[in-house]
């Protein structure tokens, strides 16, 4: 008989045998959780111990803690207490020695007040006439030192006269030459033949204070020599500070109402820039070393502080710019970009209304000392264009140009006057022009006078009144205007022709634009020499922006700087040709102050 199986009471069957093992695991699990909860019980129970043993012993040691500085601190409650003893025992003797010392001291006042009662006594009774013969020579004595100080006043007016007229008489444009010694890079191999002369043979030579010879030397050809005389020679053997000297007398006439300026012109390596800045010795050479070893710029600018140290408090203000010329562009050096730093910006160089030339939006920084200026000029002597060339590893690509403004709060008369004096000139050479002097330009013929009665008197201006005319009385211009000179300083670039420079590429542009501005130079030179009637100063920003430091009344000095080798005897004969074509330039003579002008 077959079985059949019931399913149904097989899964009731596991039914219920899940639900056995379900209700075990339910009561091991309650079991479980009560052990845990004695645990976590006991748990707390040992953290709470140990809590109160930790506080317990912080506690122990903060009282030790106290306790050692209480016996600290009464130990030095002791000492000082001890201290204070002793410093109120020296008070008191001290005291008793000034009571003392009072006592003697007011009866010595007494004893003195008595004999000076005694002498003033005598005095009026027997010495009255020596008291006023006393008094009478005090008097003369003021006067003659009130006599003495106008006397040195005018003196040293005469002194400023005499010197410009110096200035004048050896040419308002200078020439000095510096010949620099043999440096190591003039040894090179020589290109040519054995029998040629060698590269490196020194051909150039200061052979006195004013003279330089130079022998040039072709093979097959005897030895010639040619002579350029100059104001002022300086061999290799001399110094900074005998370059300027030389150099120096020029500095007053900037505080006379004349521009300068001081420019270093020569071939890339022949000393320019060592010439117009100096070099930077080691740290451990002392100050006197450091001091000897600055170039014209610095030195030119302590000369010039000092100058004005001279003169009345706050009677000058200075102020500097920096300026580069690279390929025909200005840029201001001192022009800082939106971060703040210095960043060199495109500048225009603009010809204004009265005939000077200006740079506009120059960032100018005041400057009290020497320190500033020359802090000033190296902060930002790293943005100038540098390029290595063949001649020299770290070759200035640029015309730097440092400008030192000077502010006169008390505008010299004398200054005043020969600008006055200058004017009539012109209209005497240009009687067809219609306006009395460069700052009035009014076209009004039934107004002009004679020069001779423009001159005489200033009621004679066709300026009805200073306040409302556009061409200010020289008496209102003086008690209104500031008076301004400059200083400008130039470091021109290297004069090299592109041969011996060696460059290619994109600085063959550099090359052509730096002989583009020397050659504008040497036009500019060349039409004041031969006296023409335009003078091009506009075609190059280099002469624009040196407008009014070259043309006028303006004193110009060129430091010739040479190489003394045959390798570079080219360059060497330009520059010289150059220094001999500005020497050619004979500007107006001396002209006669007019002490009479008075200002009030």
């Amino acid at each position: 008989m077959p079985l059949f199986i019931n399913r149904d009471q097989i899964f009731a069957h596991q039914v219920h045998l899940l639900e056995h093992k379900l209700r075990s695991k339910e009561e091991r699990i309650l079991e479980l959780e009560t052990e845990n909860a004695i645990l976590h019980l006991r748990l707390a129970e040992c953290l709470g111990k140990l809590r109160r043993d930790q506080e317990e012993e912080s506690k122990a040691l903060n009282h030790q803690h106290q306790r050692d500085a209480q016996n600290i601190t009464q130990t030095a409650l002791a000492k000082l207490l001890s201290q204070v003893q002793a410093v109120k025992q020296d008070l008191s003797e001290v005291f008793a020695v000034y009571v003392s010392f009072a006592t003697e001291l007011e009866e010595q006042s007494k004893k003195l007040l008595e004999k000076v009662e005694q002498a003033s006594s005598s005095l009026n009774g027997h010495h009255g006439d020596e008291v006023q013969n006393l008094q009478a020579r005090v008097a003369a004595l003021e006067r003659s030192l009130e006599e003495e100080k106008e006397r040195c006043g005018a003196e040293r007016q005469r002194r400023k006269e005499l010197h410009n007229t110096l200035v004048e008489l050896r040419g308002n444009i200078r020439v000095h030459c510096r010949v620099r010694p043999v440096l190591p890079f003039d040894h090179i191999q020589s290109s040519s033949s054995g029998s040629g002369p060698a590269s490196s043979e020194e051909v150039v030579y200061a052979i006195s204070d004013d003279t330089v010879m130079v022998n040039c030397l072709k093979t097959g050809m005897p030895v010639q020599n040619k002579m350029f005389e100059y104001e002022r020679v300086h061999g290799p053997e001399d110094s900074q500070d005998a370059v300027f000297e030389e150099v120096k007398p020029l500095l007053t006439s900037l505080l006379d109402g004349y521009n300068v300026c001081i420019m270093a012109y020569g071939q890339t390596g022949s000393g320019k820039t060592h010439t117009m800045m100096g070099s930077q010795p080691l740290e451990e050479h002392s100050r006197t070393q450091q001091e000897a070893q600055q170039g014209i710029i610095p030195k030119a600018a302590a000369e010039l502080f000092r100058l004005i140290s001279e003169k009345p408090a706050e009677s000058h203000t200075v102020e500097v710019s920096v300026m580069e010329v690279y390929n025909n562009e200005v840029f201001d050096l001192l022009a800082k970009d939106e971060q703040g730093k210095a960043a060199g910006q495109r500048r225009d160089v603009i010809t204004t209304s009265s005939g000077t030339s200006e740079v506009t939006s120059l960032t100018y920084e005041p400057v009290c000392s020497t320190s500033e200026v020359m802090q000033i000029i190296l902060s930002v002597l790293k943005l100038r264009a540098h390029c290595p060339t063949l001649v020299h590893t770290d070759s200035s690509r640029s015309h730097l140009i440092v400008t030192l403004t000077i502010s006169s709060k008390s505008p010299n008369a004398l200054a005043l006057a020969r600008r006055l004096q200058s004017a009539k000139k012109d209209m005497q050479r240009s009687p067809q022009k219609e306006w009395w002097s460069p700052r009035c330009r009014r076209a009004n013929p039934a107004a002009r006078h004679s020069s001779d009665e423009l001159f005489a008197s200033t009621a004679s201006s066709p300026c009805p009144s200073p306040s409302h005319s556009p061409c200010p009385s020289p008496r209102h211009s003086i008690s209104q205007t500031p008076f301004r000179t400059k200083l400008q300083l130039v470091d021109l670039a290297g004069s090299e022709c592109v041969g011996m420079s060696g460059v290619s590429g994109a600085a063959l542009w550099e090359v052509s634009c730096i002989n583009r501005s020397l050659s504008a130079l040497s036009d500019v030179l060349g039409a004041l020499a031969e006296q023409r009637p335009h003078v091009p100063y506009r075609n190059s920003k280099l002469t624009h922006l040196l407008q009014d430091s070259i043309g006028g009344d303006a004193k110009l000095l060129v430091m010739l700087c040479v190489s003394p080798t045959q390798r570079f005897i080219t360059e060497s004969l330009q520059s010289l040709g150059l220094g001999t074509r500005a020497r050619q330039v004979q500007k107006e003579l001396p002209r006669r102050k007019n002490n009479t002008l008075k200002v009030k």
